[in-house]
């Protein structure tokens, strides 16, 4: 009977005519060297070409992967060997090795030695460990040598094939130069020959120009088997290394599998890409990759799915022909392999299955095992793996009871009881495949059927095409797997028996209420199985996911491809298996299993219950699910997480357990790595929820300059500013600083910032505006600065002492300096004397000096503004919303009130402020602010600006010393 081989195109890449192909063994890497002289690396996955190397300019005719050295060696038509690093296509090595093309080269699978085999009739051994030396030369060939190929059994053992219709058997040790022994029996030129892979067969298979595939056993030195079919040139022919199949191909641009055992011919494949040159399989996988005159092809034959199954902690598995035992129960008690770690299994051998197995099935009760392939079933003891049942079957299936049905090569498919034929039926539609579980499942070309075992009576059908159904253990769920999606289905076997028993008559699609759907996910599924009312499931992108009520959970990312192997309740484990057959076990509780399943039931009670038997470590998992849920508040009291109880606390607007937290995160935290944007996130919460002390005790720890200077400069915070200043300053942020120190009207504190950065041509602009007294000093650190680079264009600059006539009313401007300063040592103006104060800002300073001289001037803006010492703030007061006009608060004595009219004053009382017309700059500078160095240290500056009234939100406190300078600011603009 046939094998079942899905055969599948993997990569499909035109290019010039390729004479090798190689796989890399862990990279997803096909090697192509060409005809054209290059050599190109496609990655088989993504369809794309990796690399790209030009070797020389006449033809390459083999590349090898050489990993161990990550090297790739290449030979040519110049008689040249060479090694390149594949990582970074730098030429290792090169040297001329023959005196003709050179066909072959075989790399030793654990030696430093390299096999070149040439048109000069020759096989030489070179050793890279000696630099390269040709230790042995392998004479003997009457033509052409083809091919060489290392015996995987003794690794000191090569056989040969050349044009001169031999095949010839080699040794590398003794030192002896002559065969072993001779092959004959193909009619014209061998050109490919390959060893049986793992040494378990002696045998030897070789493809020619006579068209024929020949089969040895270098044993007996006879021919046992010759495969014909070919129309053209034999180019190349191997074994499968996993699976019982010969691949050979053909000048014809055929390639065709063989079954390895009866040798019958089970597939021809032909891709319309000219001849076939070269064939390559990846050991350990079901690739394979062919090089033809206009490309490469890459293709996967069948599944990679392990041939396993597991019941009770009793693994089963095919290895080939070889059936294979575990007992997970046996392990060592001092064996404790954690989650994804692999299991050190005592594996024993049950002997060889009477064919060779694609599916491998445990009986319901565990006592029995099912092997289906090559066209036929065994049913087996699983204890000493005795014949208990055969038969024909391309596909064989359990039920829940313990009866089975098999399907047969015209559709038919039969019902066994108790290993006795029950019923047969052929359906209506072509079967493609059939399904076992509570009901036998029959998949037709666009639908599946859902049939009872009892007879022929047909439950439901459905509309989807799954390749999979995957049943819970009591027959209450089912899960239909399809390509791209899966469907939860609820089953009521209850309800279903009612229909039935009532005798109602039933439409064509069966009994409606069999299925109920409950969940739609569109998620790819490799493998899965139930668990209570739980499905886990392996997704293509490799995550063990957990779905409980439609709600997924990743429990684990997987490192490698692997499947479901099962679930052990005692000892809540999860296993798994890769195709290597290494088994991992992944920790799942049941009690979290049922916990989340009375969540999603909101039956709260029974969670609690499940709860109590969970350990703390899985406290964790619990809060992220019902976070998951809606419920943040109780998993912030469940969870242990800093991290996640965080993110709760800030979700739930907990904003001081939030700190707390952070605090304790910081203390547990490497110091150099503060967690600073915890505190930032939290202090835009904050700062949302007008919680401007947490907001700023937030900004500080994060040391975001930006955010605290938008804090400080909105609340009018002078010692906020100053701090906040000096942060920037130390930090190396010059423009916050710069502005810190302008708002709080510290313009020689700003201007040192800005020269401490070496920002130069700025300092000397914001000195001509602000600090003319500072303007000579930075002209010349400017010159001697750019003289450095251009000395011509630093002598351009102008030095106000050096060039007056340049600088119209400078010493004015030193006038107006001084006066402001003098301004500065006085109190703020109140908020409500900003129609007065306003006026200021139109000034222009200049022409009121020219008026009224620099000391009028300055009395001027002394006028009504008691000095610094005698200021002391009013009490606060919160108008109401009907009241036309805010009630004045009393006043201390010293603090005097501002006047309709000027003042008698000793110095000329100026003209009213308001005749004067503005000018640009001195809007700028008439917002000067005071500096922090004229601070008296006495001064007690409250902590905040602004306080909570009753309705929680903000009232400024307009005259209050906290405001400071930047209160000042506020008020004038």
């Amino acid at each position: 009977m046939p094998l079942r081989l899905d055969i599948k195109k993997k990569l499909s890449a035109r290019s010039d005519r390729v004479k090798c192909v190689d796989f890399h063994p862990t990279e997803p890497w096909t090697l192509a060297a060409l005809y054209s002289g290059n050599i190109f690396i496609w990655d088989y996955n993504t369809q794309t070409l990796v690399k790209q190397l030009e070797v020389c300019n006449l033809p390459v005719r083999c590349a090898k992967f050489v990993t161990r050295k990550q090297w790739i060696a290449t030979v040519s038509d110049d008689m040249h060997i060479r090694m390149f690093n594949y990582n970074t296509l730098e030429k290792v090595h090169e040297f001329e090795a023959h005196t003709d093309y050179i066909r072959y080269i075989a790399i030793h699978p654990s030696l430093p030695y390299l096999l070149s085999s040439s048109d000069d009739m020759s096989i030489k051994l070179w050793d890279w460990d000696k630099n390269w030396q040709n230790t042995q030369i392998f004479e003997g060939h009457a033509h052409y040598v083809m091919m060489t190929q290392w015996n995987p059994k003794d690794s000191n053992i090569f056989c040969s094939c050349s044009l001169d219709r031999s095949i010839k058997v080699w040794g590398v040790s003794g030192g002896s130069s002559q065969a072993h022994f001779t092959l004959t029996g193909h009619q014209r030129g061998v050109n490919c020959v390959e060893y049986a892979p793992g040494g378990e067969k002696p045998y030897i298979v070789s493809g020619s120009d006579d068209r024929t595939v020949k089969i040895w056993d270098y044993q007996t030195k006879q021919c046992i088997q010759t495969l014909s079919g070919h129309t053209n040139n034999v180019s190349y022919a191997l074994f499968h290394p996993t699976l019982p199949i010969i691949l050979t191909g053909s000048e014809d641009g055929t390639v065709r599998i063989w079954h390895g055992a009866t040798y019958r011919l089970e597939a021809t494949l032909s891709y319309f890409l000219e001849r076939v040159w070269s064939i390559a399989v990846l050991k350990g996988s079901n690739t394979a990759a062919i090089g033809y005159d206009e490309g490469t092809v890459v293709i996967k034959l069948g599944s990679e799915e392990p041939v396993a199954s597991m019941h009770s902690g009793k693994i089963i598995w095919a290895k080939g022909n070889e059936i294979q035992t575990a007992n997970l129960k046996l392990l060592d008690e001092g064996v404790t392999a954690g989650d994804g770690e692999r299991l050190p299994l005592s594996v024993k051998d049950m002997g060889a299955a009477e064919i060779f197995p694609q599916y491998v099935a445990h009986h319901p009760n565990g006592r029995l095992f099912a092997v289906c392939g090559d066209g036929e079933f065994v049913i087996y003891t699983a204890q000493a793996l005795r014949n208990k049942s055969f038969g024909p079957a391309l596909e064989f299936v359990w039920a829940h009871s313990g009866a089975y049905a098999t399907r047969d090569s015209a559709g038919k498919i039969t019902v066994f009881q108790d290993f006795k034929e029950s019923f047969s039926f052929k359906p209506p539609f072509v079967v493609e495949e059939i399904f076992g579980g509570r009901l036998l499942g029959v998949r037709g070309g666009d639908f599946i059927c859902f049939y009872d075992w009892t007879e022929y009576r047909l439950i439901r059908r459905i509309d989807v095409v799954p390749r999979n159904i995957i049943w819970a253990e009591d027959g209450s769920n089912v899960v239909l797997v399809c390509p791209d999606s899966f469907y939860v289905l609820r089953h009521d076997k209850d309800a279903c028996q009612a229909a039935l028993m009532s005798g109602a008559q039933q439409d064509e699609d069966g009994i409606e209420v069999a299925f109920e759907l409950l969940n739609e996910m569109s998620d790819k599924i490799v493998s899965g199985t139930w668990v209570g009312e739980c499905f886990v499931y392996i997704s293509h992108a490799q995550r063990l996911i957990c779905l409980v009520a439609g709600s997924q959970e990743t429990i684990f990312h997987l490192d490698r491809v692997q499947y479901v192997l099962g679930y052990m309740p005692e000892q809540s484990k999860l296993y798994l298996i890769d195709k290597e057959l290494n088994v991992t076990p992944f920790t799942l509780h049941m009690a979290l299993i049922e916990y989340q399943s009375a969540i999603m039931r909101k039956d709260f009670a029974a969670a609690e219950t499940f709860f109590a038997q969970l350990p703390e470590s899985l406290h964790n998992r619990v809060a992220r699910f019902l976070e998951n849920q809606g419920f943040a508040s109780e998993a912030l009291l469940i969870s242990k997480d800093d991290e996640h109880r965080f993110e709760l606390a800030t979700q739930l607007g907990k904003l001081q357990m939030a700190a707390d937290i952070i605090v304790n995160i910081s203390a547990q935290a490497n110091p150099a790595m503060p967690p600073r944007g915890k505190w930032k996130s939290l202090g835009d919460v904050a700062l949302e929820q007008g919680d401007f002390t947490l907001a700023r005790r937030c900004f500080t720890e994060a040391k975001d300059l930006g955010a605290l200077f938008l804090l400080h400069s909105s609340a009018g915070d002078a010692e906020g500013l100053l701090c906040t200043a000096n942060m920037a300053k130390e930090s190396k942020v010059s423009n916050v600083a710069v502005l810190c120190y302008l708002l709080l009207g510290n313009a020689k504190g700003a201007l040192e910032v800005l020269i401490e950065v070496n920002r130069l041509p700025e300092a000397a602009f914001f000195a001509r505006t602000y600090c003319p007294s500072e303007l000579s000093s930075v002209v010349k650190m400017w010159t001697s600065d750019l003289g450095k680079v251009n000395q011509a264009v630093a002598e351009s600059l102008a030095d106000p002492e050096k060039y007056p006539d340049l600088f119209p009313d400078f010493a004015l401007t030193l006038s107006a300096e001084k006066a402001f300063q003098a301004r500065l040592v006085r109190s703020p103006p109140a908020a409500s004397a900003y129609a007065q104060e306003k006026e200021l800002l139109d000034l222009d300073v200049i022409e009121e000096i020219k008026k009224l001289g620099p000391d009028g001037f300055q009395s001027m803006l002394l006028k009504g503004a008691a000095p610094l010492a005698d200021f002391a703030p009013p009490a606060r007061v919160v108008p109401a919303a009907a009241a036309p006009a805010p009630a004045p608060a009393p006043a201390p004595a010293p603090t005097p009130a501002p006047a309709p009219t000027p003042a008698p004053a000793p110095t000329p009382a100026p003209a009213p402020a308001a005749a004067a017309q503005p000018a640009p700059e001195t809007v700028v500078e008439s917002v000067v602010a005071r500096g922090p160095e004229l601070t008296p240290p006495d001064r007690q500056v409250p902590e905040a600006a602004f306080e909570e009234d009753e309705d929680g939100w903000a009232d400024e406190a307009p005259e209050q010393s906290g405001g400071g300078a930047g209160g000042e600011l506020i008020d004038l603009l």
